[in-house]
């Protein structure tokens, strides 16, 4: 196919040798399988921030911040030179979250470098050797909902020892591989120091994903991972290897209306797109 306007500098350079076909397309970018000599890889063009349909991109980059005092100044201020730093640190928190998983052990694409406002990654593959489909598209045992349900769950641990939440994980962000699950599409994980609103987007990823594999394996549904997790992660006791149980002992303290309120909205609203996302796809 003719090669996207966005991928001819790296043909240029001899980075991709040829443009293969479009594999996907999403809210943040198209993804294309391109020949990079002997290999077949991905690349990711980040689609033009006035085109994405990613909602509430603002939550997701709080307490992402750069070296440089006068971009930093720049973004704040969102002048368009703010707004084009603000689009290269979108990008930018992808490829650093991928090298940071990668080695913390969390199954994620290997990433081959970010050239240009174009990700080259690694071509995930199932079990046929063909390109590995996405959990939204596939049919689990009983048996197999479990053992990745709790691959996922350590992913999620994972994630966060390293100081990270996906923020966006769901059956459509996470690939079937010949050996399990693999996360993908990682430009709005978020700092989980950083961000007021980390401990309710890993609640709606773990709640999220169980919702899922919990569609082949019903007991999963009545499972507590997010809270377990979370309480760890604030008693410094948790660990990449943890054994969790999926139990938690709630307070019996007044709850806070208007914080449970506000994840209610927050959990409608995704369902909404996630509707959108089905409709589309």
């Amino acid at each position: 196919m003719k090669a996207p306007k966005s991928i001819q500098p790296l043909i240029d350079d001899g980075l991709v040798d040829e443009v293969l076909r479009s594999l996907m397309s999403g809210k943040e970018a198209q993804v294309f399988l391109v020949r990079c000599g002997q290999e077949i890889r991905c690349a990711k063009v980040y689609k033009d921030v006035a085109d994405r349909s990613f909602k509430k991109a603002v939550q997701y980059q709080e307490g992402r911040k750069i070296r440089n005092s006068r971009r930093q100044r720049a973004m704040e201020k969102r002048s368009k030179f703010g707004r084009d730093q603000q689009e290269v640190v979108w990008q930018r928190a992808e490829v650093d979250a991928l090298y940071r998983l990668a080695e913390a052990g969390v199954r994620v694409p290997k990433a081959y470098g970010l050239i240009d406002g174009v990700l080259l990654m690694e071509l995930i593959t199932g079990a046929d050797g063909e390109v590995a489909p996405r959990l939204n598209d596939i049919t689990l045992s009983a048996e197999q909902a479990v053992k990745d349900h709790a691959t996922v769950m350590n992913f999620v641990v994972r994630m966060l020892c390293v100081g990270l939440v996906h923020g966006d994980l769901s059956e459509f962000n996470v690939l079937q591989s010949e050996t399990g699950p693999v996360i993908i599409d990682l430009p709005q994980a978020v700092n989980a120091a950083a961000n007021n609103s980390a401990k309710s987007m890993l609640q709606r990823d773990v709640e999220n994903i169980t919702q899922y594999y919990a569609r082949f394996a019903p007991r999963l549904a009545e499972s507590h991972y997010a809270e377990e997790i979370w309480d760890l992660h604030e008693k410094r006791e948790l660990k990449p290897d943890v054994k969790l149980t999926g139990k938690f002992e709630f307070s019996t303290e007044t709850a806070d209306v208007d914080a449970v309120l506000h994840l209610i909205n927050v959990a409608y609203e995704e369902e909404l797109e996630r509707q959108e996302h089905m409709r589309n796809n």
